[in-house]
């Protein structure tokens, strides 16, 4: 396999992912990757033990109508989300990326909850325990072991995805013991929004460091939220760039070693037709005025915005423990542009250090109309050794090298 584009990271292996070459979230542990699907409605473990040669060994179907597109994995244990399968089922993107959704599924079944598996043996993940979660049901979680899980749910009683805290100390009876929104999420309690129309105020995605939780809102911008008391917890701070930069905040990764904050807005529109998505660099000294001081460089080795698909960012490999983690070296997906490393060394001047860009699919998975047939790196899981698990919306699981610094 010849990358389009590459330096400082090699090809290893790839798979088709069992003939499922739809990916989005990806987890390796203990020899096993399990990979999230946004179309084939399931999860698939792989034996990548022998990265060279990875070998399909399960696949965990979900109910009708339901993926599984987030998870997570720690010790012996996998979660997992249930939602709409919103693309097989022909949501469009104007109605999902402008929070009309619900609206455009109404009458539709599907499952909404968290499910947990036992993975203690890794090629045969066995399901323990489900925990309903009504709305749209759950996206994104964080979970890396210890008593809670924070999970980005769309309940019924409130206008899009919040906080959702689950207490995992009895794995197999997860329990909600906090939920936290923005002002005007609270359909139950009266609020009104306050948000330009169209415009989708949800959480995206919440990373926790201490007692501090990171939260992405898609075109909500930031929140920073003192969760050491899981029942109550409060904002402390809130940042919002849209306008003017463009919303679809996504993904954050706290340093906390250096006091520092990277933030990806994803890039959810083809041919950069609304303009570029960037990825921030924030100084957290002060959590409750967390301030803006750089951005990642932008690809420039081709013409990615005449290239067809969506181009900028999307995941951030988010440091797990017993993985490769550094407060300097950061690893993102940019859709058609593959996948990148920065340095940034120096916060104020980040550097690009290595990227791979591999060719367009073969097959397309995708069952959405008119999607061009390109490349569309989805997330990037790092292990302690710099070994890179790559997915990609139709190109099957790349496994690559980092060699740089």
């Amino acid at each position: 396999m010849t990358a389009v584009a590459s330096r400082n990271i090699k090809y290893v292996g790839h798979s088709d992912q069992g003939g499922r070459g739809d990916g989005v979230q990806v987890m390796v542990n203990r020899g096993f990757a399990y990979i999230g699907h946004g179309f084939s409605n399931g999860i698939t473990v792989i034996d990548v033990r022998d990265a060279k040669h990875p070998k399909p060994v399960d696949f965990l179907a979900c109910p009708p109508n339901t993926r599984a597109h987030h998870l997570q994995t720690h010790g012996d244990l996998l979660l997992a989300v249930n939602g709409p399968s919103v693309w097989t089922m022909q949501v469009s993107q104007e109605a999902y990326f402008s929070g009309t959704s619900a609206a455009a599924l109404e009458g539709q079944k599907f499952t909404g909850g968290l499910r947990i598996y036992d993975i203690s043996r890794g090629e045969a993940p066995r399901e323990i325990a489900f925990l309903p979660l009504g709305g749209l049901g759950p996206h994104r979680i964080w979970y890396v072991g210890g008593r809670y899980a924070y999970v980005s749910v769309h309940l019924p009683e409130f206008s899009d995805h919040v906080l959702v805290i689950v207490d995992m100390a009895e794995p197999r009876k997860p329990q909600v013991v906090g939920k936290f929104w923005l002002p005007g999420m609270w359909m139950a309690g009266g609020e009104s929004p306050h948000w330009p129309k169209g415009k989708r105020y949800a959480l995206h995605h919440a990373l926790v460091a201490g007692n501090l939780a990171f939260g992405a809102w898609r075109d909500g911008g930031l929140s920073v939220v003192d969760v050491a008391d899981p029942q109550k917890p409060k904002m402390i701070a809130y940042r919002n760039w849209d306008p003017p930069f463009g919303g679809g905040t996504h993904s954050p990764l706290p340093l906390p070693d250096r006091n520092l904050l990277v933030v990806a807005d994803e890039a959810n529109f083809a041919d950069c037709k609304l303009g570029l998505r960037y990825i921030w660099i924030f100084d957290i000294r002060e959590p409750s005025n967390p301030v803006s001081i750089a951005t990642m460089p932008i690809p420039d080795e081709a013409d990615y915005c005449k290239k067809g698909g969506n181009f900028g960012p999307h995941n951030l490999w988010e440091n797990r423990p017993g993985a490769f983690q550094s407060s300097r070296t950061i690893f993102a997906t940019l859709h058609n542009a593959g996948v990148r490393a920065y340095d940034i060394a120096n916060p104020f001047a980040p550097r690009e250090i290595g990227f791979f860009v591999p060719p367009d699919p073969e097959r397309m998975y995708d069952p959405r109309p008119n999607r061009p047939k390109v490349i569309q790196s989805a997330d990037c899981f790092v292990d302690a050794q710099g070994m890179m698990y790559v997915t990609d919306t139709n190109a099957g699981l790349y496994i690559l090298q980092f060699e740089g610094d």
